[in-house]
């Protein structure tokens, strides 16, 4: 009997207002985060990540893995280019409903699974990305987190797709570690009370990262 998976998915801005530190510094944050929960026996024992990467279109950068087996290659950020969020939400729906296990009389399925998303902008395709947000909000996410990083990011689209909206004022490294320490913090909360059904409270966002209610 396979321990149940808690499925973690982070759609991550790779247009082209990211290149440079902003892009570095998410790269070097992803790294701390998947070794802050390799430290965690339940987050390492349930956690299974999937990064969905939007510019001028969507792509699964990384399936769905499970967390011990996950190799983060440098992402990479296209010239210029648009801001395909409504892409990305399409995107995603497709991989939940092809990878997430739903219970049966049988076997129990995953955990709900969790959704971060992060953007410097506001979405370029907005009619898609308002078409792809009841579809998302009825794949029963146990949190859906938004982060508006940097001052062009648009809260109020994202507000669209959650209440849960946090930002950042600035793109550097300081900034966007302490986002994915929070994200790691977050998934780690999940992990060990995924047993507890409804929405996973999330810990309290360190300095840098303003939870907008």
């Amino acid at each position: 009997m396979s321990a149940r998976r808690l499925p973690v998915y982070i759609l991550l801005d790779t247009s082209g207002s990211m290149r440079g530190e902003p892009i570095h510094s998410v790269n070097v944050g992803m790294q701390a985060m998947l070794s802050a929960l390799r430290q965690d026996p339940y987050a390492l024992e349930s956690v299974h990540l999937s990064i969905i990467t939007f510019d001028i279109e969507a792509r699964e950068y990384l399936p769905l893995t499970p967390l011990d087996a996950v190799q983060l290659d440098e992402i990479q950020v296209p010239q210029s280019g648009a801001t395909f969020l409504g892409a990305a939400l399409e995107l995603l729906t497709q991989c939940v409903a092809r990878d997430v296990k739903k219970s049966t009389p049988d076997a129990k399925g995953d955990w709900r699974p969790l959704l971060f998303v992060m953007t410097d902008g506001s979405p370029s395709d907005l009619h898609d990305f308002r078409q792809a947000i009841p579809k998302v909000q009825q794949l029963g996410f146990g949190a859906i987190v938004a982060c508006a990083a940097g001052p062009k990011a648009k809260q109020e689209f994202l507000r669209e797709l959650t209440d849960r909206v946090v930002t950042l004022d600035t793109l550097d490294a300081a900034a966007f570690s302490g986002f994915f320490k929070w994200v790691s913090a977050s998934v780690a909360v999940g992990s060990s009370s995924a047993g507890i059904a409804g929405s996973v409270s999330l810990p309290p966002p360190p300095p840098e990262i303003q939870l907008v209610l």
